[in-house]
């Protein structure tokens, strides 16, 4: 599976390695529902999730998003997941589909970080002059005793709409966690926006959000499972929200 990965999986560990070097100097406008992807996939498994996300910006408008998705594991390196979006900003509503799309590129465990990559697709359903939005970035994740670490980059791109300019922006997430058992693990969640990918903004411009983070997975049947996750952000530059709340829930089966 993917030779030609394996075969660069050393470039791949090198990028994981600039990846975390940058975290705290480099997302494209992350939504406060937005969460960490993981790369790695399991074949045949089929999930219901269910993300709430809600902040309050700087000039004091609150937003909320909220979204539910069906997702499959194809094969076992590949699962895709559409969702059903809705955003409230103030008095604005939009409603979006999405269309998600994960590779995992190396087999889970065999060279110091797993690799993937993730692909993302958002269309406006309820307003014809909102644009779409492509999203696309190498995932990473390895692991050390009961300490695992995930670092993303990503980039965005929209295209379409009215009075939007077209841009390509950049933006990261890290994660670290500790496995203390399957039904309660705690770490720390970073997600931030950087502004265009080769023309960074101001640092006080930039988005940076960081904040404790909870983890859990319950059995409830013998193929069933129930997943969670759940941080709050916080305020790390003078641009982002002084408070994310973020949550994900996942029924597996």
């Amino acid at each position: 599976m993917c030779g030609l990965v394996k075969k660069n999986v050393t470039n791949a560990v090198s990028q994981l390695i600039c990846c975390v070097g940058i975290f705290n100097i480099c997302n494209a406008n992350a939504g406060p529902a937005d969460y960490v992807y993981m790369p790695t996939v399991t074949q045949g498994e089929r999930e219901i999730d269910f993300k709430y996300g809600t902040a309050k910006e700087q000039d004091g408008t609150r937003v909320n998003v909220t979204s539910l998705g069906f997702g499959y594991g194809a094969n076992d390196y590949w699962f895709t997941e559409v969702y059903l979006k809705r955003e409230r900003e103030g008095s604005d509503h939009l409603t979006i589909a999405e269309w998600e799309n994960k590779f995992q590129l190396t087999e889970t465990g065999k060279y110091f970080a797993d690799v993937g990559l993730i692909t993302e697709i958002e269309a406006p359903l309820s307003n014809d002059d909102a644009p779409w939005e492509f999203k696309i970035g190498p995932l990473f994740q390895t692991e050390f005793g009961k300490l695992q670490l995930n670092a993303n980059v990503l980039f965005e791109r929209t295209f379409g709409g009215e009075d939007v300019d077209h841009i390509t922006e950049m933006g990261y997430q890290w994660q670290a966690k500790y496995r203390l058992k399957k039904e309660f693990e705690f770490g720390l969640q970073n997600i931030g926006e950087v502004g265009e990918w080769d023309h960074w903004e101001n640092s006080d411009e930039q988005v940076h959000r960081i904040g404790p983070a909870i983890f859990g997975k319950f059995a409830v049947g013998q193929k069933q499972a129930v997943k969670y996750n759940a941080a709050l952000l916080l305020g790390a530059s003078d641009a982002a929200p002084d408070h994310t709340f973020r949550m994900q829930v996942e029924y597996e089966f």
